[in-house]
């Protein structure tokens, strides 16, 4: 079980090229939450399974140690990028209503940060591509309008 949910934490950190399903990044949310749920899996598992073995406590200390410094680490990581970005426009393209054009304004270092994406398909096989991402205090890099220009084509 604590192979598991380490192994789909790191699925969520892997995830996020062009096209990702939209599933696997929001594992990237629940990073810490699955990574607390892997170690107490794995310190359950050498509880019980070494109940008579002088390797007990060993096992559960490296555990700690490394879980924790990993934790701590991944923690840190994910406060400094930011906290997750929220919707501000969806907008379906013409003729077809399995894509849509998403905006969403996030918080940069100092200044909030717009991305627009593209989103087709219905959940759970829902997929992502990323048209760009301007700031906020940037007159020449700054998003006035997205609008579809075609069924295929979009405009920022």
């Amino acid at each position: 079980m604590g192979i598991v949910l380490g192994a789909a934490a790191g699925v969520g950190l892997s995830a996020g090229g062009q096209g990702a399903l939209i599933l696997l990044l929001r594992l990237r949310e629940y990073t810490v939450l699955l990574g607390w749920l892997a170690l107490a899996a794995l310190i359950g598992a050498v509880l019980l399974g070494l109940a008579r073995s002088a390797l007990r406590a060993l096992l559960v200390t490296v555990l700690l140690v490394v879980g924790l410094s990993a934790l701590f680490v991944v923690g840190f990581a994910m406060t400094r990028s930011g906290g997750s970005a929220k919707a501000v426009k969806i907008e379906s393209a013409p003729g077809r209503g399995e894509r849509h054009l998403r905006v969403t304004a996030g918080e940069g270092f100092l200044d909030p940060v717009w991305c627009v994406y593209v989103h087709q398909g219905d959940s759970p096989w829902e997929r992502r591509w990323r048209v760009g991402c301007f700031n906020g205090d940037s007159e020449g890099n700054a998003l006035v309008e997205t609008v579809w220009t075609a069924p295929d084509r979009q405009f920022a």
